[in-house]
C-alpha cells in the first residue's frame, strides 16, 4: 500500500495511491491510506503521479481522489485501469491524464519524468523528480529483467546518463536476497516443460496484472493442444484493457468459461485469479465446488504461479487443502520455484542500478523493516549515505546537509467495505425473535479442516417464504471465512460459535429481523 508526498516551496505532489485487502478481517475490507495528516499540515496536492498499475499503487485512487481533487498522471495501461475503477465508483474520469514515459512535465517547481523499468506489469516506471536544488529518483517497484516477455529490457544508457543523483527512494522488497531475480523468460520456459506432463484439466493461478505470465501460460497451453479460458473479473478486466492497448496481440483465442463443460478435460487450461487465497476469487470458488461453469475433479492440476504475499499463508493453505480434498494435484513455488519470478530486485540488481546512477543518498522503502535494513547495509557498503529507515507518517527533509527526520504524523489506515457503502456497527440481534419475523432456513453441509475450522461443501441452501434482499454471493464469502476461523470440533460446538455471528450478519444486511432455522450436517462421516 503506497502513497508518497513530495513538497518544495509549499508545492506538493503525490506519488502512487494504493490499497491492500485485509483478509484477516471479516468481509476482507480494503485498507487505504489515511489522509488526515494532509489536513493537519495544510497540504493540498497539485498532482498525483502513478508509477505503475498494481493495486498497491493505484487501488485507493478511486476512494481518495474526491479528497485529493487533483489531476492524475499515468501511463496508458495504468490510466485504463484507473478509468475502470472510477467508473465503478460513479466518478468522472476527466482528471485521469495519459502521459508517455520519457517526456518531461512541469508541476510548480518540479520537473518530472517517468522512466521505464521492468517489473511484473507492463509500463512500470521510476519517477525522476527535479527541483532547482536536487534530483531524486523514486524507483517504484522494479527489477532488471533481460527477457521481460512484454516490453523491452531496462535501458542502461538512460540510467547512466542520470548520474549522479542526489537521492534514490528505492525498493527494498528483495534486498536480503543474494544474486539476481528470475526472468519472466525463464518462467515461460518452465511452463513449456511442465504443462505437457499434466493430465486432466489444468488451472494456472497468477496475479491478473502479470500480463507476461498470462501470455506465457496461454501460449504454452495452446502449444500442447489446450484451449485457453480466463476466469475472474480482475483477470478479464486486466486482459481487456491490455488488449485494447495492443499488448496481447499474440494471445491465443479464448474460450468463454460457460463453454468449458463441453471440452474434454485434457483440452482445458484456465488462467484464474485467487493465488493468494482470496475467498471471492475464482480459484476459491473452484476449490469449494461453487463455480457455475467448471468443476474440478481427481486427476486435474492447479499450478500456483505466484508467491505468497506475507500474511496470506493461512488463506492459501486453506485453499490448497480444499483443492487436495477434490483429488486435485497442487503445484506451487515450494516444490517448483521455477514457476514464479519476483518483480523486485535482489542484491546484484540493486548493486548494478546504483553503479549506473551513482546516488549520493538512499532512502530504503517498501517491504518490512528487515528488508529496509538489508537495503541500508548494502547501500552503505557501496559508499551510499543511508542515515534513515523511514516508517509510515515520517516527514523527511532533504537539504544540503543530507536527510533529516523532522517529525512523525502516524495515522491508522482507513478500511472500506469491498462492496461499497460506509462501515456501520452491528446493532445486536435478539436471539429469540418475534414470530412475526419471517423464517430463513439455512442448511449447511460442512467438512472439518485438518488443523482447525470447517469448510462448506456445495452451493448455499437458503430458503424463505419471503423475498429477502440478501446478496448470496457476499454472504457465501463471509460464511466461508467465518467457518474457517471457528474452533469447535463437533457440530454442536460449531453451531454454538456460528449462530450468533449469523444473526449479527443478517441483522446488518437485511432490512427486517428474521427467525433463523439452522441445520448443520457432516458432508462425510466425522472421525470419532
Amino acid at each position: 500500500m503506497n502513497l508518497n508526498l513530495y513538497g518544495h516551496d509549499g508545492h506538493w505532489i503525490v506519488v502512487d495511491c494504493g490499497m491492500m485487502i485485509r483478509q484477516d478481517l471479516p468481509d476482507a475490507p480494503l485498507q487505504v491510506p489515511n489522509l488526515a495528516a494532509l489536513t493537519t499540515l495544510d497540504i493540498r496536492p497539485r498532482a498525483l503521479y502513478i508509477t505503475h498499475g498494481h493495486e498497491d499503487h493505484i487501488g485507493a485512487a478511486a476512494w481518495l481522489w474526491p479528497k485529493l481533487g487533483c489531476p492524475i498522471y499515468a501511463t496508458p495501461l495504468a490510466a485504463g485501469l484507473l478509468r475502470a475503477k472510477f467508473v465503478e465508483q460513479s466518478l468522472a474520469c476527466d482528471a485521469i491524464q495519459v502521459i508517455e514515459p520519457g517526456e518531461a512535465y512541469e508541476s510548480g517547481p518540479f520537473t518530472l519524468r517517468l522512466l521505464p523499468l521492468t517489473h511484473s506489469i507492463p509500463e512500470s516506471c521510476a519517477l525522476l523528480i527535479t527541483t532547482p536544488q536536487q534530483r531524486i529518483l523514486h524507483t517504484g517497484d522494479w527489477k532488471l529483467d533481460p527477457d521481460p516477455i512484454i516490453g523491452e529490457p531496462v535501458d542502461e544508457t538512460l540510467y547512466r546518463a542520470l548520474a549522479p543523483v542526489d537521492l534514490v527512494v528505492g525498493d527494498s522488497t528483495n534486498a536480503p536476497l543474494p544474486g539476481h531475480s528470475r526472468s519472466e523468460g525463464e518462467v515461460a520456459e518452465a511452463l513449456e516443460r511442465l504443462l505437457p506432463s499434466c493430465e486432466g484439466r489444468v488451472v494456472v493461478s497468477c496475479f491478473a496484472s502479470n500480463l507476461a505470465r498470462v501470455l506465457s501460460v496461454a501460449q504454452a497451453g495452446a502449444r500442447c493442444g489446450r484451449r485457453i479460458s480466463l476466469m475472474g473479473r480482475a483477470m478479464e478486466r486486466m486482459v481487456g484493457v491490455a488488449r485494447g492497448l495492443g499488448y496481447l496481440d499474440d494471445l491465443p483465442p479464448l474460450v468463454p468459461t460457460r463453454d468449458l463443460g463441453y471440452l474434454p478435460p485434457e483440452e482445458v487450461l484456465v488462467i484464474a485469479t485467487g493465488s493468494q487465497g482470496e475467498p471471492r476469487a475464482a480459484l476459491s470458488r473452484l476449490a469449494q465446488g461453487r463455480h457455475p461453469h467448471l468443476e474440478l475433479a481427481s486427476g486435474d492440476s492447479v499450478i500456483f504461479s505466484a508467491k505468497a504475499i506475507p500474511g496470506n499463508e493461512r488463506p492459501i493453505e486453506r485453499l490448497q487443502h480444499g483443492l487436495k480434498r477434490l483429488g486435485v494435484t497442487v503445484l506451487d513455488e515450494s516444490d517448483h520455484p521455477e514457476l514464479h519470478a519476483s518483480g523486485h530486485p535482489a542484491q546484484d540488481e540493486l548493486t548494478t542500478l546504483y553503479d549506473w546512477l551513482r546516488p549520493r543518498r538512499l532512502l530504503p522503502v517498501h517491504g518490512e523493516h528487515r528488508h529496509q535494513e538489508a537495503h541500508q547495509a548494502l547501500a552503505e557498503g557501496l559508499g551510499i549515505e543511508t542515515p534513515l529507515i523511514p516508517t509510515n507518517g515520517d516527514l523527511i527533509r532533504l537539504d544540503g546537509d543530507g536527510l533529516h527526520r523532522e517529525a512523525r504524523y502516524p495515522e491508522p489506515p482507513c478500511l472500506v467495505p469491498q462492496r461499497g457503502g460506509q462501515p456501520r456497527p452491528a446493532t445486536g440481534s435478539n436471539p429469540l425473535p418475534s414470530r412475526r419475523h419471517p423464517p430463513l432456513f439455512l442448511a449447511l453441509p460442512v467438512l472439518p479442516l485438518e488443523e482447525r475450522g470447517w469448510a462448506r461443501v456445495g452451493r448455499l441452501l437458503l430458503d424463505s417464504p419471503e423475498d429477502l434482499p440478501l446478496d448470496e454471493t457476499a454472504f457465501g464469502d463471509w460464511l466461508d471465512d467465518h467457518l474457517a476461523q471457528t474452533h469447535g470440533d463437533t457440530l454442536v460446538a460449531l453451531r454454538g460459535e456460528l449462530e450468533p455471528g449469523l444473526l449479527r450478519y443478517f441483522d446488518q444486511h437485511l432490512r427486517h429481523p428474521i427467525t433463523l432455522h439452522l441445520q448443520l450436517f457432516a458432508a462425510e462421516p466425522l472421525a470419532s
